[in-house]
């Protein structure tokens, strides 16, 4: 039955931009494909600054025969259902994280493990490297759709609502939300706490109604999403650095003509660049609101026991996933290169 809703789901979705986008391509955009791409994020989000810079790249080279069209705030759907859109062609691109591309590629549990890097230098190092990244974002191409660039969605920290996380032992009993990936499920079965898987959306009105205890993510939630007027305690416990994925239909990608396709390639390039840039301006901002206009206390802890109480994870990962293996010894490499650093307030960035 879930299956059924979820079908119809989509089919109502591509029945809606369809009829959303009837009568375009009149007057000044006569003959122009319209590239639509989803997200679901704020408007002043990183995420919707760095698509409306890609929009503007594209369109001032390639303006007379594309029109590039981004939808915030989940207006085509939600994560699930746009990733599936962009499968089937409806829309041509979309933002999707890593948990939800796991569903599809197996290689995608790779940047789920916890404390998979040592330092966001080397988190953004091992992301640079086409040799780790090509070879995960090619593999979801007979799905219909391959990634084309990354999204740096910062490191993601527990806050909760009434109780301070200063240790593993804090965590006991506590409902967390967690996103909807096993791997985050074993994480916090390890750490002690009660992992409740459920969509972005449904979050603020779990933490109010006091249905979780708390949820992990980074700390444009506290602000972006009102998270951090019920939840007082944010703990840098730094457990993951996932990144989020723009993600793009192989059909389109694969009938675009080559030098078509190559300024297409420069705008995913500057979507990483202006986001990475935004990013790093909206976090110091999502603090300073958090703390002085929510109360939101910041917590500066000793990661060392959740690191030992998650080690085992990734043995057991590349157990299960021996075609890891070598990405993440990859890995480990920008991790010697560029060690944990101390950065004052106990975060890099």
């Amino acid at each position: 039955m879930k299956k059924f809703y979820r079908v119809l789901t989509v089919a109502i979705g591509a029945v809606l931009l369809s009829t959303m986008l009837s009568g375009c391509g009149s007057g000044a955009d006569a003959g122009k494909r319209i590239v639509r791409i989803g997200h679901n994020q704020a408007t002043d989000h990183p995420t919707h600054i760095a698509l409306l810079e890609f929009e503007t790249y594209v369109e001032s080279k390639l303006g007379d025969k594309y029109n590039i069209e981004v939808y915030p705030s989940e207006l085509l759907g939600s994560q699930t259902d746009m990733v599936q859109l962009t499968q089937t062609g409806a829309i041509d691109f979309c933002v999707a994280s890593n948990s939800i591309l796991e569903t599809f590629s197996d290689n995608y549990t790779l940047f789920n493990m916890p404390y998979l890097f040592a330092s966001s230098q080397a988190y953004h190092s091992a992301m640079d490297d086409p040799n780790i990244t090509d070879p995960i974002f090619e593999s979801t191409k007979k799905a219909g759709f391959e990634a084309v660039t990354w999204i740096d969605a910062g490191t993601r920290n527990f806050y909760t609502v009434s109780t301070p996380i200063y240790s593993p032992a804090d965590l006991k009993g506590l409902k967390i939300r967690v996103q909807q990936s096993p791997t985050n499920v074993e994480m916090m079965r390890l750490l002690g706490g009660s992992a409740t898987p459920m969509g972005f959306g449904e979050v603020y009105t779990a933490l109010q109604s006091k249905i979780i205890d708390g949820a992990e993510n980074n700390e444009m939630a506290l602000t972006s999403n009102g998270h951090g007027d019920v939840c007082k305690y944010y703990s840098y416990d730094m457990h993951q650095m996932i990144p989020d994925i723009l993600i793009g239909n192989c059909a389109f990608l694969d009938d675009m003509p080559a030098e078509e396709r190559a300024i297409f390639e420069e705008g995913f390039l500057l979507v990483n660049q202006v986001e990475r840039e935004e990013w790093t301006k909206a976090v110091e901002a999502a603090k300073e609101k958090a703390a002085n206009d929510q109360g939101v206390e910041f917590i500066y802890l000793d990661t060392a026991p959740f690191q030992e109480i998650c080690a085992p994870m990734h043995e057991n990962v590349l157990g299960q996933y021996p075609d890891l293996r070598p990405f993440y010894e990859k890995i480990q490499e920008y991790n010697q290169l560029y060690p944990v650093e101390a950065a004052e307030g106990g975060l890099e960035e």
